[in-house]
């Protein structure tokens, strides 16, 4: 039945893209995507420090309700990111210190709630990546319905089964599978060319002539 429903994840991301992903600034790759992709500023970490990467196992929850969510971090494997969207909700918590301790002991790399978590202070006190929009003290329902291994789309950013999220301290990014090595070299251009921008910066060499030439070009007025 639609809107209730499990289905079955029929690719995944592989390993050495998830590695070679988890070492990249994720304003990189965004800039990569050409600044058009993103989860909403709004999806920020709750966990101590570290990085995101791994997997999509994704999930969508009526909001405030977290029976799908139980069933998908039993069926997630080793690596996956669960990614929910419950709609931004922040009626009810979806997750807490229970649910992020079972996700630790089955190997999943992190949980994406497009809604509320609470026990924060747990949460923050460690390294296990959660994001979130927001927080409150009251529990979930576990009633349903929802679905689970369907495509969802947090505030515009689609999500397929299987395409690799990436988050760190900025905020989220999912790199569409069949885009990923191509992003990865891109993203790794692109690396290399802010390695030389930060020397010249540090030679005092940077060419800041760009500046000025795109002020005439756009027709501003300068008086000084």
């Amino acid at each position: 039945m639609n809107g209730f429903q499990i289905c079955r994840r029929t690719r995944r991301v592989a390993p050495h893209i998830v590695k070679a992903f988890s070492e990249l600034p994720v304003a990189n790759i965004s800039d990569c995507m050409a600044r058009m992709s993103a989860a909403g500023a709004q999806l920020r970490p709750y966990h101590a420090k570290g990085v995101l990467a791994g997997p999509a196992f994704t999930v969508r929850s009526r909001p405030g309700d977290n029976l799908m969510i139980h069933k998908a971090l039993h069926m997630a494997e080793p690596g996956d990111v669960i990614v929910v969207d419950a709609g931004g909700d922040l009626t009810n918590a979806l997750i807490g210190e229970l649910m992020v301790a079972t996700a630790i002991k089955r190997g999943i790399a992190g949980f994406v709630m497009n809604g509320a978590i609470r026990d924060v202070d747990a949460i923050g006190a460690g390294t296990f990546p959660v994001y979130a929009a927001g927080v409150t003290h009251r529990g979930p329902y576990k009633d349903g319905p929802g679905e689970i291994n369907v495509r969802i789309a947090l505030n515009g950013m689609v999500i397929e089964p299987g395409d690799l999220i990436v988050g760190d301290a900025d905020g989220l990014l999912c790199v569409p599978f069949d885009e990923a090595e191509t992003l990865l070299e891109a993203t790794r251009r692109k690396q290399d060319a802010e390695r030389v921008t930060m020397r010249e910066i540090e030679d005092g060499a940077l060419d800041t002539a760009w500046i000025d030439a795109a002020l005439k070009r756009l027709g501003c007025e300068i008086k000084v």
